[in-house]
């Protein structure tokens, strides 16, 4: 059996030992003791896509000690707060980390990972992203787990056919969407009946590959309730010619039917040839090959302008792993994280997942599909979408659409400034990233 994780807890020993002695199986369970008598602690799992390869994973950790049993959870995001406020939280999680997650970090919710053996083994410029979500001072409260880079789909039989290269710049991509529609091919298929493609496509790509997300959101944050248009920094400022630049390639270079496409659409039609290129995350990869397995893709990373310099891929932090303060089996759950954390364990689920894994020596993704994004990666050229940084009451997908459709980016973006400002403001002795959680919860 595998040693040196847990230490032996007398106490709980004895504890569980005399529970089972006394009461049935459910009063057992309650006092944290399975029925072999080990100590029983709840993980959080939210990634239903992943649930094979997760309860594999609980299984063989369950085998391989006598000591700690993991029982999985995966009742929902919705579910797991509620159990925070009645102060019976999981005792570990893997969860997509955001605004609601994040709410527990500023909070300081979470107990400090810093200590573990797992937290040294996470790249350390992943960091500054984690951070965008608030902080709690003092405490590494959660770690990254799997990390999803997104970018640019495309076809690359017909740029080979066409003898075209992967653009580079503005003037490139242009030139590469100019040549695709002389030869009768539809430049980009565009899905923009649903906003949530428009906002995590379109709109992150064109302000991700136009400017710095971390210090716009940082310099955003400063200015509070004064974001207008006097103020050093806003969306209408620094978004406009991202804005004037996505709207161009929508209005151009989509198929005519964008507007009443939708994602399942937008799988099926670049899948069939239909487009040589498709503005989705890996997420559409295993779509795509469910109609064409063989179809030829790859990835790069939308160049918005005339410098090769400024490209980066967007990414999230799909999976972080936390550890609530209210959790009542502390040793337990920190022993399931370190095993979790393995190489071996961590590299494969990534792998599995055409995700990237955070840890300093793990190896490039395999899948040649996203081969194309792993040099910006491991150069750290990432951002985090810029929908993902403003709280849920600005409907920031709904912008983002209105705009695609052609709504004016310019009064757009300034109602964009407008609810930031508004929402600073109805929080004035708090971070904009507490404010930010404020209203993600509302």
């Amino acid at each position: 059996m595998r040693g040196g994780h847990v230490s032996t807890n007398t106490a709980t020993v004895r504890r569980c030992a005399a529970a089972l002695a006394v009461t049935a199986l459910g009063a057992a369970m309650l006092a944290g003791c399975s029925a072999d008598g080990r100590e029983t602690i709840r993980f959080t799992f939210s990634k239903r896509e992943a649930l094979t390869f997760m309860n594999e994973v609980v299984a063989d950790y369950n085998a391989s000690q006598d000591r700690v049993r993991v029982e999985m959870d995966t009742s929902g995001v919705d579910v797991v707060s509620a159990s925070f406020v009645r102060g019976n939280p999981p005792d570990i999680m893997l969860a997509n980390y955001n605004y609601e997650v994040a709410r527990f970090v500023q909070r300081c919710a979470l107990t400090d990972l810093s200590g573990t053996t797992a937290a040294t083994t996470v790249r350390e410029d992943l960091q500054p992203l984690m951070d965008q979500y608030g902080v709690c001072a003092g405490r590494t409260s959660a770690l990254p787990y799997s990390v999803m880079a997104s970018s640019v789909i495309y076809n690359t039989q017909i740029f080979e056919d066409l003898g075209l290269e992967v653009p580079t710049t503005w003037d490139e991509l242009r030139q590469t969407a100019e040549t695709l529609k002389a030869n009768g091919i539809t430049p980009f298929y565009g899905t923009f009946k649903d906003d949530w493609t428009v906002g995590q496509g379109w709109y992150d790509y064109a302000v991700g590959g136009s400017l710095d997300v971390i210090d716009f959101f940082d310099a955003l944050a400063a200015e509070g309730d004064a974001v207008g248009p006097d103020s050093a920094v806003s969306f209408e400022k620094d978004f406009s010619a991202a804005m004037d630049r996505m709207t161009e390639l929508a209005s151009t270079y989509t198929n005519p039917d964008a507007d009443s496409r939708a994602y399942g659409d937008g799988n099926l039609a670049f899948a069939q040839g239909q487009a040589a290129m498709y503005l989705q995350g890996p997420w559409a990869l295993g779509e795509i090959a469910k109609t064409s397995p063989d179809l030829p893709v790859g990835t790069f990373p939308l160049p918005m302008t005339d410098d090769p310099d400024d490209l980066a891929v967007r990414v999230n932090m799909d999976l972080a792993a936390i550890i609530p303060e209210g959790s009542r089996h502390q040793e337990a759950a920190r022993d399931f994280l370190e095993y979790l954390y393995q190489p071996e364990i961590i590299e494969a689920y990534n792998e599995s997942q055409l995700g990237f894994a955070p840890t300093k020596d793990a190896p490039a993704p395999s899948d040649p599909r996203v081969a194309g994004m792993i040099p910006y990666y491991e150069e750290g050229r990432i951002y985090q979408g810029a929908s993902v940084l403003v709280p849920k009451t600005i409907p920031v997908f709904n912008y983002a659409q209105a705009m695609i459709l052609g709504a004016s980016p310019e009064r757009t973006l300034r109602t964009m400034d407008q609810d930031w400002a508004r929402l600073a403001f109805r929080q004035p002795a708090a971070s904009t990233t507490d404010a930010a959680a404020e209203g993600d919860a509302r």
